[in-house]
């Protein structure tokens, strides 16, 4: 009689048991991902699966077509938002965060999308200075992915839908979500055939364009050029830093053939740097004075002054009881100025050693970085080097050669597409131009070296590739989950 009662209670107690899970899961949905990780996998499956590889030009091996197709399924661009996208060969990325903070002080609810991040997928998505939270990112990969399946099942062989497609959808859809008002958006390597310039934007900006990724944009200026110039949209403002007179012929006909207003910053719309300080620079921004930016590259002056137009004129067709020629306009603008930030560009670590950071891995950004960190330089000064193949490893190797005391050459594992040299070719070229040359395995391996190199009162310069800066942060502890 007891083992039939305990079975009987035990009966009762599965019945119940199950009777919750059912009602407690009872129309809701199952998430189709779990991890960040397991919904990146997701998004870059069509591409894998494709057997995809860059072995051309950009016109002739991307299509933007699904990514098309998919904004239209989903009905995007959705609320209306004032857009900007930016291009250039360097400084995408800051102008797109001075900008975007600019805004944001002015009263708007700003999105922003760059790329590459540092240490997750996350980052490239912001609404205000936050990054997306992991939860929206697993809720939008699987809110979209029907539509993703639907279009990548009709896909011939050989066709995919780009990732970079998607997380432009996704951004879009958390900005309609969220109310964003305005959006500036950073493309790719081009603009022409990029999926971010699928968006409605009635203001281009433009950053320095030189020689850069010629297998994929084509082997001229002239040519690097049109691909940019490609973000024009008919009847529209194009805004410029100074460029080479190819450059800009370029960039003028395409403007003059969509009917844009294209205008470009000559040298009295540029700030002035009046002192280097501790904490990032001293500038004179003219109408809106003398402001402590928080950056330390010289070269975020000439961002900073391309955002501060490019904020203006976004701002002009934006519902707001802030007008141009006020003073609190001006205002707001300073206090943007004051507390811009984007990681990773020309930026201070730690101090004692101090350690600086940048993304210097071609001759021009090297020089730049070295104009910008030489008031600061104390010794010893020792350099931390991860210099992909495809850039002239030994032109930036010379150029911090003769202001090191050490050279660390290291790699970075967190990208697998970009490739660094191995040791011994490493090693080779860095011992004809230093006689201290080290070679560590890691990033974290090298900034071990280099603070124990420098003591407390010298110098760590880290001149490195994108995913090296990832590893750096990681190596620190350094998120950004606002900025």
């Amino acid at each position: 009689l007891l083992l039939s009662q305990i079975k009987h209670l035990m009966k009762l107690y599965l019945m119940f048991k199950y009777n919750r899970h059912s009602s407690s899961t009872k129309g809701r949905h199952l998430m189709r991902f779990r991890t960040e990780a397991d919904a990146i996998t997701y998004v870059f499956q069509s591409i894998a699966r494709s057997g995809w590889q860059t072995r051309g030009l950009d016109e002739d091996t991307r299509d933007i077509a699904p990514t098309r197709q998919l904004l239209n399924r989903l009905g995007l661009p959705g609320k209306k938002r004032e857009y900007a996208v930016v291009t250039g060969s360097k400084g995408k990325g800051s102008v797109t965060a001075i900008t975007a903070k600019l805004l944001q002080s002015l009263g708007h609810t700003v999105g922003m999308v760059t790329s590459p991040h540092l240490t997750t997928y996350r980052q490239r998505f912001r609404i205000n200075g936050r990054m997306m939270s992991e939860a929206d990112l697993l809720r939008l990969v699987d809110q979209l992915s029907p539509e993703i399946d639907a279009i990548v099942s009709k896909l011939p062989e050989g066709k995919y839908l780009s990732p970079q497609g998607i997380f432009l959808a996704m951004a879009l859809t958390w900005f309609d979500e969220q109310d964003v008002t305005a959006a500036v958006i950073e493309v790719g390597r081009g603009g022409r055939f990029d999926d971010n310039a699928l968006v409605p934007n009635m203001l281009s900006l433009f950053t320095p364009i030189i020689l850069e990724h010629t297998r994929y944009l084509g082997a001229t200026v002239e040519r690097i050029a049109w691909h940019k110039a490609g973000i024009i949209k008919p009847h529209s403002y194009a805004y410029s830093v100074p460029q080479s007179p190819q450059v800009m012929a370029v960039l003028r006909e395409e403007a003059e053939a969509l009917e844009a207003t294209f205008e470009w910053l000559a040298p009295a719309d540029m700030g002035q740097l009046i002192a280097h300080t501790s904490n990032g620079l001293r500038v004179d921004f003219g109408r809106y004075g003398v402001v402590d930016l928080p950056m330390h590259g010289v070269y975020e002056i000439e961002n900073a002054s391309l955002a501060i137009w490019a904020a203006g004129n976004m701002h002009a067709r934006l519902e707001s009881d802030i007008r141009h020629a006020s003073d609190e306009y001006v205002t707001r603008i300073r206090t943007g100025l004051e507390r811009v930030f984007f990681p990773g560009r020309c930026q201070k670590l730690r101090e004692n050693p101090t350690v600086y950071i940048d993304g210097a891995i071609n001759t021009l950004s090297a020089q730049s970085f070295i104009k910008s960190v030489m008031p600061h330089l104390t010794s010893p000064v020792i350099t931390v080097l991860a210099v992909p193949t495809d850039r002239d490893v030994e032109g930036v190797y010379a150029l911090f050669a003769p202001i090191s005391d050490q050279l660390i050459l290291t790699q970075s594992a967190r990208n697998i597409t970009i490739k660094f040299p191995p040791e011994a070719q490493a090693r080779e070229i860095a011992s004809r131009l230093h006689e201290h040359v080290i070679w560590a395995d890691s990033i974290s391996q090298a900034i071990q070296i280099a603070e124990q190199s420098a003591g407390e009162y010298g110098t760590v310069l880290m001149a490195v590739a994108q995913p090296a800066i990832g590893d750096a942060m990681a190596h620190y502890g350094l998120d950004y989950e606002v900025i």
